[in-house]
């Protein structure tokens, strides 16, 4: 089980000091520049007040667009010839769905990497070669493409994730331990959930969900009432259990839209970067230890050569307990960006994430009971 990193993919560089959600990849093994492909959204076609369509209907409508997708050089054994502990050897057996009439693929980065020579199955049970147009490890998304008559393809339509709340019904399809097109329901059980990324940043506003989610649903689409996309199957919660345990992790439909759409456009993405390692200030340090701000985060690791070194702050040099509680002080501590205070790792990553690479932030940070205020030019996330 890996521990989850603080702040997000597409803010800074993360750490794993601060309590998160804890998530496994669950697979085998952002400005948008112009672009051709159209991918569709609930809003084009005008859904908003369309009633709820029955599981059944969901799944008709959606499970011809999702894919099975594997390594052709890695075996796939059937998962009724092995015994559970034995299930991760499917390792190059994934999910996706098709998001185009060019035969483009939304799946996740972890599921495609490595991969040297991709097959993508559909429900028909045709089975052709894909290639990886462009893979993003920040937010764990991915394109491949097949060359195929548009008549096989089904494109599936995102709804907006920024609009799902707690409670919602959602369904989950994919093809868990290579039972392709399996479907499972469940609700939404949290929103803006961290989740950590293959490179070990933090990907913000993911949606957590009780719908089983198993190995071999990477890259598969968590749907809405509508069986519109309002997220991408990504991880499972660890624990002493390999499998689900009732709570997965779907990257959100706005993150993934976003990022297909710079990654067919451009074969790369790109992310506005602080480079810090930080933690959310605990009150019972800032009430205790002399010169500590009451909210803020805490800087406790600055990159080497990042834009946060460029601008002169400074990590934290020292750690503290406190009945118990332990942090690290001495250091900067954030506590506004552009004029709106912080008070959690999370707050930090979506005013960065707000951004793009090159923007100036006006940070006023604490150090030694001193408020001050650094503008700093944010840099891409390192490729």
């Amino acid at each position: 089980m890996r521990r989850m990193w603080l702040v997000g993919a597409i803010a800074v560089l993360a750490t794993g000091l601060v309590a998160g959600a804890v998530g496994a990849r669950i697979g085998g093994g952002t400005s948008a520049g112009t672009t051709t492909t159209v991918v569709a959204s609930a809003s084009e076609v005008d859904a908003a007040e369309a009633p709820a369509l029955t599981p059944a209907a969901i799944y008709g409508e959606a499970a011809p667009g999702v894919v099975v997708i594997t390594d052709t050089q890695t075996e796939v054994i059937p998962p009724t010839f092995f015994a559970p502990s034995q299930r991760r050897q499917v390792g190059a057996l994934g999910s996706g769905f098709v998001i185009d009439r060019q035969g483009d693929i939304v799946t996740n980065q972890h599921v495609v990497a490595g991969a040297s020579s991709i097959r993508v199955g559909f429900s028909g049970g045709a089975s052709y070669p894909a290639k990886i147009v462009g893979a993003d490890p920040s937010t764990d998304i991915a394109v491949v493409r097949v060359h195929v008559s548009p008549s096989v393809l089904h494109p599936l339509v995102f709804d907006d994730s920024g609009a799902v709340a707690v409670g919602d019904s959602v369904y989950a399809i994919g093809n868990p331990f290579g039972l392709d097109r399996t479907m499972t329901a469940g609700i939404v059980s949290a929103t803006g959930r961290d989740i950590t990324a293959p490179d070990d940043l933090t990907i913000p506003n993911a949606i957590q969900t009780d719908a089983a989610i198993n190995h071999g649903n990477s890259g598969g689409p968590l749907l809405d009432r509508l069986g519109h996309v309002v997220g991408v199957d990504a991880q499972i919660q660890g624990g002493t259990v390999d499998a689900n345990v009732g709570i997965g992790f779907a990257i959100a439909g706005n993150t993934a839209r976003e990022v297909a759409a710079q990654l067919i456009a451009h074969g790369h993405a790109t992310h506005p970067w602080l480079g810090v390692r930080v933690v959310t200030l605990d009150p019972a340090l800032a009430q205790v230890v002399k010169g500590v701000p009451g909210t803020g985060v805490v800087i406790a690791k600055v990159v080497a050569g990042s834009p946060a070194a460029k601008a002169g702050l400074v990590a934290a040099g020292r750690r503290v307990t406190v009945d118990g509680v332990s942090g690290v002080v001495g250091g900067d501590t954030i506590v506004v960006v552009d004029g709106r205070p912080v008070s959690t790792s999370a707050e930090l990553a979506d005013a960065i994430a707000s951004h793009q690479p090159g923007d100036h932030v006006s940070l006023e940070v604490v150090r030694g009971g001193t408020k001050r205020t650094v503008v700093v030019t944010l840099g891409d996330v390192p490729r």
